[in-house]
């Protein structure tokens, strides 16, 4: 059993996100199987299916919080797989500052949606938010991703989820421009990037 999970332990993933207008930069995720295996192998299967992330708008980051993000920008893309379903994993992490879980509507219910976490958020630990990864470098990237339009609708003015599924990013471009997205991601090999990698 441990060396199913030690090959992937650690694999680092780069997300590019274009935080407003002209500016652009880059975090870096380390994904652990050991900690939830079921929401580990989604997440890798979503970095190695073409072209998923790019333009992925980050929805509903609220300051003090969390930034939660991975609803397709196309219905059609959107709908597919809000049908694949995953069995909840056990919480084994917590859900600290930089950690990144799966979203939830209910027991084993989680998609393709997820969230990094902003702050130390362990009351989220007992209701089975369960961590796959943590954000390694960049978390001052992540600390600007846009965060003007706060709590999505009906209960705040951020944008409304099931007008995202329905209408992907036409619906968020129009009204909610400055949604910080994600442009690329990227695996890292063995966290090393070619330049430091050049003796």
């Amino acid at each position: 059993l441990l060396l199913l999970v030690v090959p992937s332990l650690g694999q680092e993933i780069e997300f590019e996100v274009q935080l407003k207008s002209g500016v652009s930069s880059t975090f870096v995720l380390e994904v652990h199987p050991d900690w939830a295996p079921i929401g580990a192998e989604r997440f890798l299967e979503l970095v190695d299916t073409d072209g998923f992330w790019k333009g992925i708008r980050f929805f509903r980051v609220i300051e003090g919080f969390m930034a939660q993000f991975g609803i397709h920008g196309k219905p059609a893309v959107a709908a597919e797989w809000k049908g694949k379903t995953l069995k909840d994993d056990t919480v084994v992490e917590s859900n600290k500052r930089g950690y990144v879980s799966f979203a939830t509507s209910g027991e084993n219910s989680r998609t393709t949606q997820m969230f990094i976490n902003l702050v130390d958020n362990t009351n989220l630990d007992g209701m089975g938010f369960s961590p796959f990864a943590k954000v390694v470098r960049g978390m001052d990237v992540v600390d600007q991703i846009y965060s003007g339009y706060g709590e999505g609708a009906p209960s705040g003015k951020g944008p409304d989820q099931g007008k995202i599924q329905s209408e992907g990013n036409k619906y968020l471009k129009k009204q909610f421009p400055k949604l910080s997205y994600v442009k690329a991601v990227r695996r890292l090999d063995g966290g090393m990037d070619a330049e430091s990698a050049d003796l």
